[in-house]
């Protein structure tokens, strides 16, 4: 199919050169010659062109006005205004409104054609994008919530009903593992912002400095290695949501500047001198009580009551075990599709061992399990022994349930019966892996599937530095913890 060339323009010889010369290009060229003609093919014959070529002062009123009543409707277009003289007002209100370039007359073809390619360009790319954004809709709509038990019927009501809301800020709860950025992704696809951007960021993985300069973005010169300028998460989610997964483990200090951004819809760069408005929708999600954080003095209890304009909890799978079949097949189905495999048959003792077990890492666990099942299974039929539910740690002799954490071998057990908080267990395992590797940082944080720079983050934030004599650097293998 041809692009598409709308021109806007009454004088009859000037349009019909343009359109002999677009068409010869390759165009599939329509003409309007004034105001009337245009809004009937653009608002009611919803006339789609990739580009529109307009003069900007018609017999019957200003092109300007219909590119506004065209931005108001949502039609998809870019703009190309000319005029046969400048007015600095019209320009700055034209590229106000998104036009792609104000142009004065005469313009040059061979100049108007190159704009005009450029503006096809920008066309199309924001076509995929719309395309993308329509199947992410599909995708990610509240049936993708999956599951008939009464609690997930009543969490799928919740989420359609909070999907239609033009909500500001929402705080998503719930045992990790349980689908928080599933429903984020809903909530965001699903809702008044599906045309903008979603931007996600998770709080624990980023040390602290880095944190702040991509939430919030820096000027070039602002700090040592800031090269150039950088638009932070915010603003790149401008009009859209951005979703802060893991937000308690946010440090005091950038609860503090966020809180201040949301109230005052505006932000300043690091080194920066001027305000940017923004308009952010915010959806958080924390595994973690925030009560309980705000109570500790960990989490400030503003931004708490600010954020929670709506509440979302999900429950753990054990609560909605019934789920399991649709769960475990819509599963086999996506992992079928990615590795090539057919498993269709699903013995029924497949399901009872999976009913019978506690499911500590909710649906992201269940997840782990059919994926290693299809990916090892032989035939149709879902094997049984790759299941493995609660395997993999060898109990030493002298360990008994409640005991606490230990190391055995190769692997680390840590209790889930409430005698550990999180940042225990996150401790534990940090010490435990510096501790075996001779407080190598390089060396643990590749023993532990991270970097550097965020083990370094962990280590100075509960205090885990090498101790006296211990962990001298080797060569090519790293620095020492607390380095």
């Amino acid at each position: 199919m041809s692009d598409s060339l709308l021109i806007i323009e009454d004088e009859s010889a000037l349009a019909s050169e343009l359109a002999q010369h677009f068409a010869g290009k390759g165009w599939e060229v329509e003409i309007a010659r004034d105001v009337k003609t245009a809004r009937q093919a653009l608002l009611a014959d919803r006339l789609d062109p990739l580009v529109i070529l307009a003069d900007m002062s018609l017999p019957d009123g200003n092109s300007l006005d219909l590119l506004e009543q065209a931005r108001k409707q949502k039609v998809p277009g870019e703009w190309i205004l000319l005029t046969g003289y400048g007015g600095v007002s019209d320009s700055v209100r034209a590229l106000r409104l998104g036009a792609y370039d104000f142009l004065e007359k005469p313009c040059p073809l061979a100049r108007l054609e190159i704009i005009v390619a450029g503006a096809r360009r920008s066309a199309q790319a924001q076509r995929r994008l719309a395309s993308q954004s329509r199947d992410s809709s599909k995708r990610y709509s509240p049936s993708s919530y999956i599951g008939e038990s009464a609690k997930t019927a009543e969490t799928r009501i919740m989420i359609a009903r909070l999907a239609e809301v033009p909500f500001s800020a929402l705080i998503i709860g719930g045992e990790t593992g349980t689908g928080k950025g599933l429903v984020a992704r809903i909530l965001h696809h699903g809702g008044p912002r599906a045309d903008g951007p979603m931007i996600e960021v998770n709080c624990a993985a980023l040390p602290r400095d880095l944190l702040e300069s991509e939430l919030f973005g820096h000027e070039a010169g602002a700090f040592t290695g800031a090269k150039g300028r950088h638009r932070g998460y915010l603003e790149q989610a401008h009009g859209g949501t951005l979703f802060l997964d893991e937000i308690a483990e946010m440090d005091l200090d950038l609860q503090t500047k966020l809180l201040t951004v949301l109230e005052d819809r505006s932000l300043r760069r690091i080194g920066g001198e001027r305000s940017i408005d923004v308009d952010v929708q915010i959806i958080a999600a924390s595994n973690r009580n925030l009560e309980a954080r705000v109570r500790e003095g960990s989490f400030r209890s503003d931004l708490f009551h600010r954020l929670s304009v709506f509440r979302l909890d999900l429950p753990p799978l054990r609560d909605r075990i019934d789920d399991l079949r649709q769960l475990v097949p819509a599963l086999i189905d996506e992992y079928n599709a990615r590795s090539g495999r057919s498993v269709r048959v699903i013995p029924d003792e497949v399901y009872r061992r999976m009913r019978a077990y506690s499911w500590p890492g909710n649906v992201r666990e269940l997840r782990n399990v059919i994926e290693r099942a299809v990916l090892l299974a032989t035939d149709e039929v879902f094997p049984i022994e790759w299941m493995q539910l609660g395997q993999g740690v060898a109990v030493p002799e002298h360990a008994e349930l409640g005991d606490g954490p230990f190391v055995a071998g190769n692997r680390l057990s840590i209790p889930l019966d409430g005698s550990m908080a999180l940042d225990e267990m996150d401790r534990y395992i940090i010490q435990t892996a510096l501790e075996r590797t001779d407080h190598n940082v390089t060396a643990a944080a590749r023993a532990l599937g991270t970097t550097r720079e965020t083990l370094r983050y962990r280590i100075q934030k509960y205090g885990l530095g090498a101790e006296p004599g211990v962990g001298r650097s080797e060569a090519g293998k790293g620095e020492p913890a607390g380095a």
